[in-house]
């Protein structure tokens, strides 16, 4: 296709797009800048500012103290369960919102690995890939520490993610967890979550999931697949804001099993009994610790609606839609010059989005960004495209690749200049 051939293709798929009306609902979306960083942090819907202005002065400014036996000591719960059902696929009572991300994992792993240890002493391995989000491999590196555990590596390609056949050659006899990325940061590697789970709890193994990339984008079934743990952000494809408090689903029959590892006063059977001593509420509040962050947590609550309204099938079709148009863009306008692409080709082993690898790119991006179309940049040599199917329109996809063409042009023909 020519350029203006991919353009009225745009177009038109914006015309025959069942979720573009959700688009209007997001500030700045009908702006000229281009957003390819939505599974980083999303727009903020414009409900969700209208909402917190109107909790400012109406809840907080007039219910006062007041607002916690009204509504907000539920909030974390009643939340969690709207996302279990909106967005994971979970019944009620296991999913709870309450900490940031890299908390809420250390408390799942560590109550897995000291109940599996408890179980069986010679479970003393957690297994965990290379190429996992940062945060997920600097915790595990510091449980093992307290806990005198080993982990056991799997080696990854940074434009793939864990195979079921990798895994299954890590698990065995002393494996107390598996911690895997549903969808891969880096490379947007959607990893296959029935037959992993599945391998894990074949060798004895508990298996968390981290879901930052994947909810809100791609559909989970964390009950069918047979989940016991996972974690998931919500400031990316859920629109919570900068710093939105985390979500934790907890299988409910391992509520009962796992010791909360840091014990807090929200997580008590009676919290403003303040007794001299501990005891864990039933289900999955005990996973709570201190105060929640409430005004964190009221923004997602818009997208949760606009989610519940759309459907995940409808969401995942329009995603898995916007990548291949990136990446067919991609191999019209950038391969020429160069540029592979550093994600699964194959939509249905792809996440919500796309990495473009040249060894130009940490400088293109910079060079992006002066011009309003703000992707990001991952090691090595990664442009990222992150497209948030209730907030992206393909034409924006168009523009963003269209100047991503012109940008790399112009660097590479200053480095053989320079030469």
């Amino acid at each position: 296709m020519s350029l203006d051939q991919h353009l009225a293709y745009a177009r038109r798929m914006d015309r025959a797009d069942g979720l573009a009306h959700f688009r209007k609902r997001f500030a700045g979306a009908d702006g000229p800048l281009v957003y390819f960083d939505g599974n980083s942090l999303g727009r903020p819907p414009l409900a969700a500012i209208e909402r917190m202005q109107q909790f400012m002065t109406e809840e907080w400014g007039g219910r006062l103290i007041r607002g916690w036996d009204e509504a907000w000591l539920a909030q974390p719960t009643e939340l969690g369960d709207r996302i279990g059902r909106a967005v994971i696929e979970a019944k009620a009572g296991q999913t709870v919102v309450a900490d940031s991300t890299t908390v809420l994992l250390y408390k799942l792993a560590r109550a897995a690995v000291d109940a599996q240890i408890a179980r069986d002493p010679q479970r003393r391995e957690i297994v965990v890939d290379t190429d996992n989000f940062p945060t997920d491999r600097y915790v595990l590196e510091g449980i093992a520490k307290e806990r005198g555990l080993r982990l056991r590596w799997i080696e990854v390609d940074t434009a793939a993610g864990v195979t079921p056949a990798q895994l299954a050659r890590a698990v065995g006899p002393e494996t107390a967890l598996v911690v895997v990325s549903h969808v891969a940061y880096r490379s947007a590697h959607l990893a296959d979550a029935p037959e992993l789970t599945r391998i894990a709890h074949d060798a004895g193994a508990l298996i968390l999931w981290d879901l930052c990339h994947s909810a809100g984008s791609v559909p989970v079934k964390a009950d069918a697949w047979g989940f016991d743990l996972a974690v998931g952000c919500t400031y990316k494809y859920l629109n919570g804001g900068p710093g939105s408090p985390a979500f934790a689903y907890v299988r409910d029959e391992l509520q009962g099993v796992l010791a909360q590892p840091i014990q807090g006063w929200w997580g008590t059977t009676d919290m403003f009994l303040m007794g001299p001593e501990y005891e864990p509420v039933p289900g999955i509040r005990r996973f709570l610790s201190g105060t929640a962050p409430i005004l964190g947590m009221l923004p997602m609550a818009e997208t949760l609606a606009m989610i519940e309204e759309a459907g995940m099938p409808a969401i995942r079709a329009k995603s898995m839609a916007l990548t291949a148009f990136a990446i067919e863009l991609s191999e019209a306008w950038l391969a020429p010059l160069g540029v592979t692409l550093a994600s699964p080709a194959d939509p249905e082993e792809r996440g919500g989005h796309v990495t473009l690898h040249h060894d130009a790119m940490r400088e293109v991006t910079a060079r992006l960004w002066q011009r309003d179309v703000i992707p990001d940049y991952r090691d090595p040599g990664g442009l990222r495209i992150g497209l948030s199917p209730l907030s992206t329109s393909f034409e924006e996809v168009h523009r963003g690749l269209q100047q991503t063409e012109q940008v790399l042009r112009q660097v590479l023909t200053e480095r053989a200049g320079l030469a």
